[in-house]
């Protein structure tokens, strides 16, 4: 049998099967649509996620956590410990006070208004520095919280996604009643997923003695970094690690979208 004459009849044959084998292919069309769309969704997803926490965070700010904390959450700093940060040279001061935000970290449920099933969102306690550290966000509707009370303000975006967070609402979680007194936006960072409380409030709502996860810290100058954490990282009273608040971000953007980009790569080299 010549050459041309196998090909013919492979093809002929392929031809007169198409009914038989129509179903099976379908199948397998959709099967492998499905896993491409699902993995374009995952990779934009966290491609989407990475550029938001790079851009998060400014240059002219350094979180101080715990020695050997990699996140807020395994984080904790205790009260008098904090007192003694604030001291650090290289922090910005007006009026003599330090533009330093001793801040609690924990996780509360809400539903989401898309299944209005319950989810995490981050409920930060703030002190009455917040502002003068923070100073890309701002109040865009209602005012801010009233320190010392159980008031609460929220992002943006947590608003948009989760239930119950409109201005003049009430939730109740940790023990205790909040009222959403504000929206804030904060540029478009990861701010914008937070709510924020008073922190000595918290601390009382949620048991946490007098404690915080994490301090921010406004510096001077971008410049005065490693001044600021020499002075922490080598006092004898402290245990903590400092990091510029862009790289703490950097750092969990990386962390978790290493998988998709892993499995991309593999794609690639396949």
């Amino acid at each position: 049998m010549s050459f041309f004459t196998q090909i013919f009849s492979v093809a002929w044959l392929s031809i007169r099967t198409i009914r038989e084998r129509l179903g099976s292919s379908a199948v397998a069309v959709v099967g492998i649509a499905g896993v491409v769309i699902v993995f374009v969704a995952v990779l934009s997803i966290a491609e989407g996620f990475s550029r938001t926490m790079q851009t998060a965070g400014a240059a002219d700010r350094a979180i101080i956590m715990r020695g050997g904390a990699d996140s807020e959450m395994t984080s904790g700093l205790a009260g008098d410990a904090v007192e003694i940060m604030k001291q650090a040279p290289g922090i910005r001061r007006e009026s003599q006070r330090p533009a330093f935000s001793p801040e609690l970290y924990v996780m509360v449920d809400l539903p989401k208004r898309s299944t209005q099933t319950p989810a995490n969102v981050p409920l930060r306690g703030v002190t009455d520095e917040v502002l003068k550290v923070r100073y890309d966000a701002k109040i865009v509707e209602g005012r801010m919280l009233t320190f010392g009370t159980n008031e609460i303000v929220a992002g943006r975006a947590a608003a948009g996604q989760f239930m119950g967070l409109t201005v003049g609402s009430t939730l109740t979680t940790g023990q205790a009643t909040w009222k959403v007194v504000g929206i804030f936006e904060a540029g478009g960072s990861v701010s914008e997923t937070e709510l924020w409380g008073d922190a000595h409030t918290l601390q009382g709502a949620f048991r946490r003695n007098n404690s915080y996860q994490s301090a921010l810290a406004r510096l001077e100058t971008p410049a005065s970094y490693t001044t600021f954490k020499d002075w922490l990282t080598s006092n004898p009273q402290l245990n903590v690690s400092v990091v510029p608040e862009t790289e703490y971000y950097a750092a969990h953007s990386r962390t978790l979208t290493t998988v998709p980009r892993a499995f991309r790569s593999s794609l690639r080299t396949g």
